[in-house]
């Protein structure tokens, strides 16, 4: 029988039980045979791509398209431009699923999934989730996410949640006042499990530990945390494990691809290798050997409506010495971690509220190439931006506004457009930083 999850993404038009035959398929496949599968995969995408989505073929001209390492090694920078001069051949925003990156390297954009290589995501999800004992269909999930507040908008996360069995707590204020609230909902209800924000989780951990509780103690039925979208270190992970009780899970993943790799009960990175294909790539974009440090690059293999192919993350890791292509292990992760904003008020948010900021200066034209975000002062920001002109009067009121709105009042914003923006070591452009801590 299906259960109420399944049930919602079929009624919102994913074929899920198809998608989870063709999932249980692929894990039949024999290691022997696995690398040609994955090749034929590769292929089959590139050449679908090459055919019908004229975005993709016109990146490929001038590349030798049946090496695969001549391929073009996809940048966010090349997806920001209007959806619909993306979309494959048969393909329009009202028969796929769109959403938005969350910007959070800096470089946000909106793409769109075919609705089979949608259900092919949940499959993977549903799988991996399965083996931590998590269960879509009956398990309740306390979550750490941030939510809409506009009206339209939160109500509709707001139904989402009820037919995904979840709680949503709001991430946008991390006061011990509301961190105390979310004590509460944790004493009064029975969650099966956590997911969401890294750093939020870890707040929430760290005023516990203050407290001296045991989440467990006070809500026996939870059994593991799955934190995910920014970086777990290990000291945050021994705070989580010993205020929690229960078994703590790392997460890899992008909202344009799902999840990229997940712990296994090994504590190894175990990237997916069902739905997509990982490479760890040099400065010229070519294989480096396993054990390397290297770019993230990521292919979906399934996605006929948008191409991700060779599509350069953000981050940088290395691949295990015993990778397999059934079997490939993601050694190290480099990058992903956000800091926390401290206003004014005592009011801590996480950096990827941030995400919800974005919102406002995204447009589908591509004008904002870039920005980052710096907390100079407590109730001082400045907003440094690639653009291809600057932004409007309106715009800026539209920022402030929703700065006003998730964050607090009164906040000082001073707007810088540059030529560049400064990035990390590793290449990546992290979108908040904090000066003041």
């Amino acid at each position: 029988m299906m259960g109420i999850f399944e049930l919602s993404l079929r009624l919102a038009g994913f074929p899920i039980k198809k998608a989870q035959t063709a999932f249980e398929a692929i894990l039949q496949i024999p290691e022997t045979d696995y690398q040609n599968f994955i090749e034929n995969k590769k292929t089959e995408i590139v050449h679908f791509h090459l055919k019908n989505n004229s975005f993709y073929s016109d990146l490929c001209k001038g590349k030798n398209i049946e090496n695969w390492n001549d391929l073009p090694v996809l940048t966010k920078a090349d997806l920001q431009q209007p959806l619909s001069q993306r979309l494959s051949k048969g393909f329009s925003e009202p028969n796929v699923f769109v959403n938005k990156t969350s910007g959070s390297s800096g470089t946000p954009f909106i793409f769109a999934k075919d609705r089979m290589a949608h259900a092919l995501t949940w499959a993977h999800i549903i799988h991996v989730f399965g083996q931590h004992a998590v269960d879509f269909n009956t398990d309740f999930q306390a979550r750490f996410y941030g939510i809409p507040k506009a009206y339209c908008g939160n109500r509709k996360e707001r139904l989402k949640d009820v037919l995904s069995n979840r709680y949503r707590f709001s991430i946008f204020d991390l006061s011990d006042a509301e961190l105390e609230k979310i004590l509460k909902k944790f004493e009064n209800k029975k969650f099966d499990y956590i997911n969401g924000y890294t750093s939020s989780i870890v707040l929430f951990a760290k005023y516990l530990e203050s407290k001296n509780i045991i989440l467990k103690k006070i809500c026996p039925s939870l059994k593991v945390c799955i934190v995910t979208s920014e970086m777990l270190f290990d000291a945050d992970k021994v705070v989580l494990e010993k205020q929690f009780g229960i078994s703590i899970v790392n997460e890899y993943g992008a909202s344009e691809l799902g999840v990229i790799a997940m712990q296994n009960s090994k504590q190894e990175w175990a990237i997916n290798s069902q739905t997509l294909f990982v490479e760890i790539l040099d400065h010229n974009n070519q294989p480096v050997p396993h054990g390397i440090e290297g770019k993230i690059a990521v292919t979906s293999l399934y996605n006929k409506a948008h191409p991700f192919i060779r599509y350069e993350i953000g981050d940088t890791g290395i691949l295990d010495e015993k990778s397999t292509a059934k079997f490939p292990i993601l050694k190290k992760l480099i990058g992903r971690t956000n800091d926390i904003a401290i206003l004014p008020s005592g009011k801590k948010s996480p950096g990827l509220t941030f995400y919800y900021v974005t919102k406002s200066i995204i447009e589908d034209d591509g004008n904002v190439k870039e920005f980052v975000i710096k907390q100079l002062k407590a109730d001082t920001f400045e907003i440094e931006y690639i653009s291809l002109k600057a932004l409007e009067t309106t715009q800026i009121e539209k920022i402030k506004a929703a700065i006003d709105l998730y964050l607090e009042p009164n906040l000082k914003l001073i707007f810088s457009k540059k030529d560049f923006l400064k990035r990390s070591k590793s290449g990546k452009l992290k979108q908040f930083v904090s000066l003041i801590q």
